[in-house]
């Protein structure tokens, strides 16, 4: 009967520390996961301020300033041009700032990409190396499992051999 219960603990406490890995390496993959959507946010706001970018460039050059006024009456169309031109780049500067913070963020996001990508490979890889990385306690238990197992071994072969040569 202790046997069976000495058994029946060693399958549990084997068992749930495989869940315990599963869970972290899990983790490790949303988490990657969610960076990439992050990733793709970025990118769809870069491709979106490029374009704006393209514009207001196209609407900068003197030839198109001037169109853009041509229905307004002014008795100084000059002012309104450079009026205009200076609205437009501002708006340009703007564009690009923004443009920056977000390279910026594109950058940093690319590097934790890579390193949740290569934390879940690792957990997937070595789940009980990572399991004693992160929880050290955890580890103590799993060790004490690998002893009982050990201990059963020796136990289950002696029990055998004890058995084998009353025969």
């Amino acid at each position: 009967m202790k046997f069976k219960s000495s058994l029946a603990m060693l399958f549990l406490l084997v068992f749930s520390a495989g869940a315990y890995a599963q869970e972290t390496t899990e983790s490790a993959a949303e988490s990657a996961e969610k960076l990439r959507a992050q990733l793709l946010e970025v990118h769809e706001k870069e491709d979106v301020l490029h374009t704006r970018l393209q514009q207001l460039d196209e609407s900068i050059k003197p030839e198109n300033i001037e169109r853009s006024l041509a229905g307004v009456g002014s008795t100084r169309p000059e002012e309104l041009r450079e009026s205009r031109r200076r609205q437009l780049t501002i708006e340009r500067d703007g564009v690009l700032a923004q443009l920056q913070t977000l390279e910026t963020s594109r950058q940093r996001l690319e590097t934790a990409l890579a390193n949740a990508e290569i934390l879940a490979y690792q957990q997937s890889a070595r789940p009980t190396q990572m399991m004693s990385a992160s929880s050290p306690r955890r580890y103590q238990w799993l060790m004490l499992g690998g002893g009982g197992l050990a201990a059963l071994a020796l136990g289950g072969g002696a029990l055998f051999y004890r058995r084998r040569t009353r025969r």
